[in-house]
């Protein structure tokens, strides 16, 4: 049996508003919403990671920094800050997970190409097996590819890694399940 937490990456204010805008916020967040109210229904951690910067671009504290509007963040969730795209990399993460017995991720969030991508291929590297969240995770683009196409690049990019040993599934929000696996009939 696994014990599961979600991590959602950066979907912070800033990367929700302005010509810089991620693609499909309002529908990203929605369905981030719907999996860690399942997550948090089966008694699953439900972790929000938030990048913090300089210069005023998602400095801690700031209106930008926040946890996006309409992002579900309840008491009970975990939240840790992180200063790099990888959320392991001199965070808490790790002891976080190990502490809770935690040995598989749901992963979504911003900005696909950055955070969540390294996140991704980070905790395959640790050794956990990651679920993916395929219409979970965005992107504002960039000038050589539009935000779906860096989504669909990165779905079919990180579940198509095997030499870490641990696998990423992309999976849609409709379909990520927190039940137990059902026990065999005698």
């Amino acid at each position: 049996m696994t014990t599961p937490a979600v991590l959602v990456i950066d979907v912070q204010q800033a990367l929700c508003e302005g010509p810089g805008a991620a693609h499909d916020g309002a529908g990203t967040i929605a369905r981030i919403n719907a999996v860690t109210a399942r997550a948090r229904q089966a008694g699953v951690a439900v972790i929000f990671i938030q990048h913090e910067g300089r210069d005023g671009y998602l400095e801690h504290g700031t209106p930008g920094w926040q946890l996006a509007a309409g992002l579900s963040a309840l008491p009970g969730d975990l939240r840790l800050r992180k200063t790099t795209p990888d959320s392991f990399h001199h965070t808490g993460l790790q002891e976080l997970l190990q502490a809770r017995g935690i040995d598989t991720l749901v992963i979504c969030g911003m900005h696909t190409e950055f955070c969540v991508d390294t996140t991704t291929r980070r905790a395959m590297a640790l050794g956990y097996p990651v679920t993916l969240v395929a219409d979970g995770h965005t992107s504002a683009g960039n000038p050589h590819l539009s935000a779906p196409q860096v989504i669909a690049h990165h779905n079919a990019t990180l579940s198509n890694i095997s030499s870490f040993g641990p696998r990423t599934r992309v999976v849609p929000a409709e379909a990520i399940d927190f039940s137990p696996p059902e026990s065999p009939a005698p």
